[in-house]
Parts: structure tokens; C-alpha cells; sequence
């Protein structure tokens, strides 16, 4: 994310959400642009759903796999995704970004019977 684009590019961008006490916690996720707003996924039971479902506060930084960020952190806003023909445009994005790991992550979930809870982050900047 640059002060010229401020969309995200690369492969990981770290989403930093908050807990009651105000504590951030930051988290690396794959993520792809659609229509000038950032999306990823996680599983329906992570902290970072549980904690965005009572706050839709958060910052986003471009970051390695690892999670250090490698750029500014930005305020945005971020939610579950409702809209399922959205989610489904967000699986086939990341089929393409991520062609190899996307797909093993998949059918693992889909072994260990996990496909169907994962849930979609809608991240929209702050403007």
C-alpha cells in the first residue's frame, strides 16, 4: 500500500483486530482486491472473527509471510461477508493469487470437514 494506491498488493497483508481491553492483535492473511476493497478468509471460529463481530475496527499492513509488517498500517474497517455469490468470486480470486496452496488448503478443509466454516472478511480503508 502506497500514498498514491492505497490498495494492497503482494501476497500478505496483516490485519490487526482488538480485543475488549484495546490490545491488538495482528494476524498475516492471504487476500485479493475486488472492486476497491480488500477480502480474506479464515475459519468461522478464529479470534479475528469473534473479535470483529463485536467491533469492525481494525488496521491493515502489507506484510511478509511471516507477518512483519512492510509497510504503514491503515485504519479499515472490516466484516464477515454475507453475500454468497461475493464469497464465491473472493474462493475463485484466491484459486487464482494462490493457484497451488489454495487449492491443498482447500481440500484439506474439505477432508477434515472445515470447508464450509470458513468465513469470508469484507476490508474496506478508511477514508
Amino acid at each position: 500500500m502506497s500514498q498514491g494506491n492505497p490498495l494492497p498488493t503482494g501476497q500478505y497483508v496483516s490485519l490487526e483486530t482488538f480485543r475488549r481491553d484495546g490490545r491488538g492483535v495482528a494476524t498475516p492473511l492471504w487476500f485479493v482486491v475486488l472492486d476497491n476493497r480488500v477480502y480474506a478468509y479464515t475459519p468461522d471460529d478464529s479470534g479475528k472473527v469473534k473479535r470483529l463481530r463485536r467491533s469492525d475496527r481494525a488496521r491493515l499492513a502489507p506484510c511478509t509471510m511471516r507477518g512483519q509488517a512492510t509497510g504503514p498500517w491503515r485504519e479499515v474497517t472490516a466484516r464477515p461477508e454475507t453475500d454468497e455469490a461475493r464469497c464465491g468470486e473472493v474462493f475463485a480470486a484466491m484459486a487464482r493469487k494462490y493457484p497451488v496452496m489454495y487449492r491443498l488448503l482447500t481440500l484439506i478443509a474439505l477432508l477434515s470437514g472445515k470447508r464450509s466454516r470458513r468465513v469470508v472478511l469484507a476490508i474496506s480503508l478508511e477514508t
